[in-house]
This record gives structure tokens, sequence and C-alpha cells, in this order.
């Protein structure tokens, strides 16, 4: 495939690196967004535990019994499915790879091996079909 001219590259932001699957990321943008969700999830989990009038026994708690407490639950979790899949998504472009790839993240043990290891590779540092540099796209005008 051809790729477009590096004069068509656009400056990201945050709204970018969260939402949209189109493009390169770097290593440090992607922990961070990941670290994001982390934090969310830690946030919801901890309201969760400190709103449930008998605490449970941890070994007890199952993802069902989690999701039934709140209605917003799902919603978030949907949210956060989509952040975590842009993200690899983009961090497999940067690799120079298809984001079909990130479908693996579905897939339990492999998601957390693929998360990692994304997060280690580096990226390619010449220009790809996905983008001229890592943390960018290209503008198809």
């Amino acid at each position: 495939m051809s790729t477009p001219p590096p004069s068509a590259n656009i400056a990201p932001g945050p709204f970018w690196a969260l939402m949209s699957p189109i493009g390169r990321m770097g290593r440090q943008p992607y922990w961070l967004c990941f670290f994001l969700v982390w934090v969310i999830i830690f946030i919801a989990i901890r309201l969760w535990w400190k709103s449930n009038t008998v605490i449970p026994d941890p070994e007890a708690v199952t993802l069902a019994m989690f999701m039934e407490s709140n209605p917003l639950f799902p919603f978030l979790f949907f949210a956060l499915q989509w952040i975590e899949l842009a993200v690899v998504i983009k961090r497999l472009q940067d690799l120079g790879r298809s984001g079909f790839f990130a479908l693996l993240t579905f897939v339990p043990f492999v998601n957390f091996l693929m998360v990692i290891a994304l997060g280690i590779i580096p990226g390619q540092a010449a220009p790809n079909r996905y983008g001229p540099l890592s943390n960018s796209y290209w503008n198809k005008k």
C-alpha cells in the first residue's frame, strides 16, 4: 500500500488518544491511557465495595454481583472496553500490524500478555501506512 505524503500529519488530542482507533500511539501515551482506565476501574470497585451494607467475602464476589449492583456499571465497562480496544489498535498500528489483532484482547490471559508486550515493544521509527510517526495519523483530505 502506498502511504500518503508526510504533510498530512495532524497533532492528535486526548479525545483521539482515548476514543479513536485511527492512527499510531507510542508507548508512553499507551501506558498513560491504561493507567487512566485502571484508576477508573479501581474507583468503581472501591465505590461498590463501600456502598455494600454487608461486606462480601472476597472469594465469593463475582462479576455478575458487581454488575447487578449498579445499572450504570455495564455502561462504564463497555466504555472502558472501547477505550482499551482503541488504544490497543493504535499501538498495534504503531508496530506496523493490523488492528485486527486487537480482537485477541477478548481472550483471557492473552489479554494480559498482549497489554504488557505492546507496552514494551518499541514502535516503528519510520512512517507506515497508519501514520507518519508515533502519536499521529494521516489526514486524508
